[in-house]
């Protein structure tokens, strides 16, 4: 099995999404509008940001949970023990953001979200009747000026040889929200976890877009769009010594959307944090 890419610009583009994320959990787009030079400068900016000692001002609150989150309180996925090889920066609107990297990114948050409520539209208008009869608002409006909704700025550093034993960038994982928005990094090493077990490299042409279902979206569907197990590999050779920067947009519904009979968004958010141990 392989992950196609998908022509953003082509007629059948939100048909071909749709299929993809059923078949594999992920759909990658080429030809989108979001802007390549827009993020090379921001992976350019946050790269000297993470290299300074000006990250440790803006040092994450448990409280809100945006700033800078150094590497020794990184994510432990769930299942493992070991934490992730990374470190990273939480951006909300409302939060607080160094003021010299504020102009673009911000701006890639107006614009990646934007593009996500279309292919959440694009994911209600391809599901099937029944599938549909499951969502308790229209996809798109469970994101409206939603608070919630995450820009991650990641910064896998580059490897020293003395990371811990079993420790990788990012260990398998599935995501908690609706759909992940994620730029193609600069560095390969995604990977998703095939129906036999196997992975797959993810396409990681600089220019692609790469959207994963996440939990909620899974849980909203009753199942029908998978939440699928997916990685960040560490790199080999010469690779091992470049950092890899990478901006994965987490959309979260607003807290009081249903998304089944189960759970609310809130409700689903919570447990899930509990469960990794950030709250």
């Amino acid at each position: 099995m392989k992950l196609e890419t998908i022509d953003y610009r082509a007629p059948d583009s939100a048909q071909q999404f749709v299929q993809s994320l059923r078949d594999t959990g992920f759909g990658v787009l080429s030809n989108h509008p979001i802007r390549q030079e827009l993020v090379e400068a921001i992976y350019k900016e946050w790269h000297a940001f993470f290299q300074s000692d000006n990250k440790l001002e803006f040092l994450f609150k448990p409280e809100t949970q945006d700033g800078f989150f150094p590497s020794e309180v990184s994510e432990t996925a769930k299942g493992h023990t070991v934490k992730d090889i990374k470190e990273y920066y939480h951006v909300y609107p409302w939060g607080r953001i160094p003021d010299s990297l504020k102009e673009n990114i911000l701006t890639y948050y107006r614009e990646a979200n934007a593009l996500a409520a279309e292919l959440l539209s694009w994911v209600e208008a391809h599901s099937p009747e029944d599938v549909k009869a499951h969502f308790s608002m229209p996809l798109p409006d469970m994101i409206k000026d939603s608070q919630k909704t995450l820009l991650r700025v990641l910064h896998y550093p580059p490897m020293t040889g003395d990371e811990e034993l079993g420790a990788i960038r990012a260990a398998a994982h599935e995501d908690i929200n609706l759909l992940t928005v994620l730029p193609a990094a600069n560095e390969p090493g995604l990977q998703v976890q095939a129906k036999d077990g196997s992975w797959i490299d993810v396409p990681s042409d600089f220019g692609n877009l790469i959207i994963n279902i996440g939990d909620m979206l899974q849980e909203a569907s009753g199942g029908y769009f998978p939440s699928t197990s997916h990685r960040v590999i560490n790199p080999e050779g010469a690779d091992k010594t470049k950092s890899r920067i990478s901006l994965p947009l987490f959309l979260h519904p607003n807290p009081e959307v249903v998304l089944s009979e189960r759970y609310t968004a809130d409700s689903y958010l919570m447990e899930r944090l509990r469960e990794l141990g950030v709250i």
